[in-house]
């Protein structure tokens, strides 16, 4: 996989605070990562794995597509930053509440 560098000027366009921004995908990535995890549980859990036998490890050849299908994606943390830079993430700051 290439390595593609990121302009931190584009970040700063979207968000003033370079920083937010930062926080911003990282969040987004997270979530991304956990929606990803989720989808694979599930999909693992439906496969037969036929009569398991205590201690031993034998390859499924429906979990290894599986696997190496999610391995092709992209990662979380490009896919989020790539949503930042064309306004697809909408986020928000916390009002403190006074006192």
């Amino acid at each position: 996989m290439a390595i593609r560098p990121i302009n931190l000027a584009k970040i700063k366009e979207k968000i003033p605070n370079l920083y937010e921004g930062v926080v911003v995908i990282a969040k987004r990535a997270r979530k991304i990562n956990d929606d990803n995890k989720l989808e694979f549980n599930t999909l693992t859990s439906t496969m037969n794995a036929g009569h398991e036998e205590e201690f031993e490890d034998r390859e499924n050849p429906e979990q290894m597509k599986l696997s190496l299908e999610f391995e092709k994606r992209e990662k979380p943390h490009i896919q989020a930053s790539q949503e930042l830079l064309k306004g697809n993430i909408e986020y928000r700051y916390k009002v403190e509440k006074e006192k």
